[in-house]
This record gives structure tokens, sequence and C-alpha cells, in this order.
């Protein structure tokens, strides 16, 4: 690429005839100069933006990729945190469950203990009962003989 310095300082060799002027020439030249300085230097300053926002892309790139990647985990630790609370959740009512038949067994168990020493009392106050009934008869019986004897 040519350079503002290379268009200052080109020389041109002078014919004897039918030459350019060398005065409009050099103005031209130095015309020229000036805006091509002007391009080059807005074409530098150009050239560093677009590498800096080139840079800056690849930097937000970098960040996104990042925060694609968090939010993948993200969703996948939220994955695993809903099924471990699942299983829990399974656990705790499948120990309920067998905690309750346990102690439905239990009372179960409970109310037959219950029911059978209900039926031990009533044997025995039934037991009670006939030998009462038996001293009772005997005592009647004694009495009947005792008034025998008195009349």
């Amino acid at each position: 690429m040519i350079t503002p310095l290379d268009i200052e300082n080109k020389k041109f060799s002078k014919q004897m005839m039918n030459g350019y002027s060398v005065e409009e020439v050099d103005d031209f030249l130095d015309d020229l100069t000036v805006d091509y300085s002007k391009n080059y230097k807005e074409i530098t300053e150009l050239r560093t933006k677009v590498e800096e926002l080139n840079k800056s892309l690849q930097h937000y790139k970098t960040i996104e990729e990042t925060l694609q990647n968090t939010l993948v985990m993200a969703q996948t630790t939220a994955e695993d945190v809903k099924n471990v609370a699942k299983q829990q959740a399974d656990q705790i009512i499948n120990e309920a469950k067998g905690t309750a038949q346990k102690q439905a067994n239990d009372l179960e168990n409970e109310i037959l203990s219950k029911k059978k020493e209900l039926d031990d009392v009533k044997k025995q106050f039934d037991i009670y009962k006939a030998k009462m009934e038996s001293l009772l008869i005997s005592q009647l019986e004694l009495l009947k003989d005792i008034n025998k004897e008195d009349n």
C-alpha cells in the first residue's frame, strides 16, 4: 500500500517539451497527500477499532459460553435436587406407611391380648360366682339343718 510519505516524496522526471506544469503537479500532489493522509489515518483508526471490537466480541462470546454452561449446570443441578427430594419424599412416605402398619399391628395384638385378659377375668369371675353360689347353698343348707334341729 502506498503511504502518504511515498506520495509526498514521489519525483517525476521532467521533460523538455509538452510536460506538465511542475507547480500544478506539486499542488495536486500536495492536495492528494493531504486527502490520502486523512484516509490513511482513518483506515488505521478503523482497523484499530475493528481489532478492539473483535477482542470485545470474543470476550462477550466467552462470557456467553460460560453463561450457557452455567445455565446447563444449574438446570442439571435443579433436576438432581428435584430427583433427590422426590426419592426422600418417597422414602419418608414408605417409612411412615411401615411405621403406621407396625403400630396398627401392635394395637391389634394389644387388643387381642386385652380380649384374652377380659375372657380370663370373666372365667375367674364365673368360677368365683360358682364357688360363692355353692358356698351360699351350703350355708343355706346348714341354716335349714339348724332350724330343723331347733324345732
